[in-house]
């Protein structure tokens, strides 16, 4: 079942729970002159997002979807949303644009950002931080300077099917959910990302699954990651693959 709440200002959280994975999976409204949706949902997922969307803003009207890496739950509804959409332009990174969409199977406009581009919606303006192999080559993440908001994509994930807002501490259950299914390839780039983030001290942390969770939540989960193992190390959705 799909859930809509408004979490900080004009920001909107839709999420369904994936059973078959055991995560929600979370798209973004931001409701604004110039409307953002952050993240599309899989393929599969179009039509409930779709119609989501609709509670909050008219879809038809929305100018940016954001794409933080090329991956089905990132960025699956990516085409309809943008035939839909006469006026909107897919955001990715840089690399993102360089590596994929110059050359998939995709039409439609799109933009590439450097690390600390920024655009405006209005009343909200975003800020694209470029995060390489967080989890993805071509990784990026996005900061919302109005409301001090950060979208992270898939760091900070949290197992279970969890409220809209978090307070729980689930950090050694979120680096053994990664080391589990082999998401980060290496500590070094994600740890690196974990300062700067931390430098960058968000009020807002709104992860792609899971709750949303204040500045004062997101210490627990940071110290989670310096102390506990989470890179890959031969497990792949639980199969040891060097047994």
């Amino acid at each position: 079942m799909t859930s809509i709440e408004k979490i900080v200002g004009d920001i909107y959280r839709i999420s369904a729970f994936w059973p078959e994975y055991g995560i929600s999976i979370n798209q973004f409204v931001i409701a604004d002159e110039q409307p953002a949706l952050i993240h599309t949902g899989t393929y599969p997922m179009y039509d409930e997002v779709r119609k989501a969307v609709a509670q909050i803003i008219d879809p038809a009207k929305l100018a940016y979807i954001v794409v933080p890496h090329f991956e089905a739950d990132e960025c699956g509804g990516m085409r309809r949303f943008v035939e839909k959409a006469p006026n909107a332009k897919l955001v990715c990174g840089e690399a993102g644009a360089m590596l994929n969409f110059s050359a998939w199977e995709y039409v439609g406009p799109y933009q590439g950002q450097r690390d600390g581009t920024t655009i405006d919606l209005g009343k909200h303006r975003l800020r694209f931080l470029e995060t390489p192999h967080v989890h993805h080559w071509d990784s990026m993440m996005v900061y919302e300077e109005t409301t001090g908001s950060l979208f992270p994509a898939d760091l900070f994930i949290q197992p279970g099917e969890q409220p809209h807002v978090i307070r729980e501490k689930l950090g050694k259950e979120m680096c053994e959910m990664y080391r589990t299914v082999g998401i980060f390839g290496g500590d070094k780039p994600v740890l690196q990302c974990v300062n700067r983030i931390e430098k960058l001290a968000p009020r807002w942390v709104h992860p792609m699954h899971g709750g949303s969770m204040t500045g004062e939540t997101l210490a627990h989960y940071t110290n989670a990651l310096r102390t506990h193992p989470f890179a890959f190390d031969g497990t792949l959705f639980g199969r040891n693959l060097f047994a």
